[in-house]
């Protein structure tokens, strides 16, 4: 037995180390295009993978959180700038009680332990920002995630998004409040009446634009869905949309390599709809 256990270890070493000189190869490849500076991911799928596996909701999760680990390693390698992960939607408060409950606790569990390695995310320079009306979370929550923004804040390399208790149009109608009660301010001190002018660059300001720096180059979609989901909606509106029937547990290397190779391919299209967007902000 303990020799077919060498046997094993070696083996897993030897694939291991033959699928990472594969991978620098392909990521190699792709460089020579252009590299997506921003990849945004919707998670989908995580539940369908648990039933089709017979397994539990939470084992399902579980798996998904594995992939997920993955992809971030891969953009990283490859030298994507930013990522943006829906992970949970206003929406998803109105599921079963305790699968939210469930999913508070994991997302709790996950940014605790990102705190404990935060050295391992200060040594690559990632920097950890959470969006969403963050109100919605509980108080633990909401204080680790806050904890791991100041704990990553000043580093410069890949900067990873993590949209919680978001959804576009609570966005819109944030940001148009904001910029509503910013108008009324304005007309109060001043006597020109263009001071109540609303432009598309106000609302932005009030809006994740300025956090996210840039739309997103792909957006990455699991599960076949063809649709945003209520996810960026004002930020996306020259970004490819790459889909995949597999179940974002099922998301591995070779869909992102695919997905980089769409988004090259329609990189020329993609330059000559965003010169002219860029002009008129």
């Amino acid at each position: 037995m303990d020799i077919i256990r060498v046997i094993q270890k070696i083996a897993g070493l030897l694939f291991g180390s033959i699928f990472r000189g594969l991978r620098r190869l392909v990521f190699h490849v792709l460089s020579a295009g252009v590299v997506p500076e921003h990849v945004a991911f919707i998670l989908d799928g995580n539940r369908r993978f648990a039933k089709k596996k017979k397994l539990p909701n939470e084992t399902g999760y579980r798996a998904g959180f594995l992939a997920l680990m993955c992809m971030l390693k891969y953009c990283h390698e490859l030298g994507v700038r930013r990522v943006t992960l829906f992970i949970f939607s206003i929406d998803n408060f109105n599921r079963d009680p305790r699968e939210v409950r469930f999913l508070m606790d994991l997302m709790l569990g996950k940014v605790e332990a990102m705190l404990k390695y935060e050295n391992v995310l200060n040594k690559y320079g990632v920097r950890v920002v959470f969006l969403g009306n963050l109100s919605l979370l509980e108080e633990p929550l909401r204080a680790a995630a806050e904890r791991a923004m100041d704990a990553t804040g000043s580093n410069s390399g890949m900067v990873l998004f993590v949209c919680v208790a978001y959804a576009s149009s609570d966005e819109m109608v944030r940001a148009a409040r904001a910029c509503c009660l910013e108008k009324r301010q304005e007309l109060e001190s001043s006597k020109d009446e263009r001071a109540g002018d609303v432009t598309v660059a106000d609302i932005e300001r009030n809006m994740m634009w300025t956090e996210l720096g840039r739309e997103p180059d792909i957006i990455v979609r699991t599960a076949g869905a063809n649709r945003l989901s209520n996810f960026l909606m004002w930020q996306t509106g020259n970004t490819m949309l790459y889909t995949t029937r597999a179940l974002f547990p099922e998301i591995g290397l070779r869909h992102l390599v695919w997905a980089v190779l769409k988004f090259q391919r329609a990189q020329p299209f993609l330059h000559k709809i965003r010169v002219p967007s860029a002009m008129m902000t």
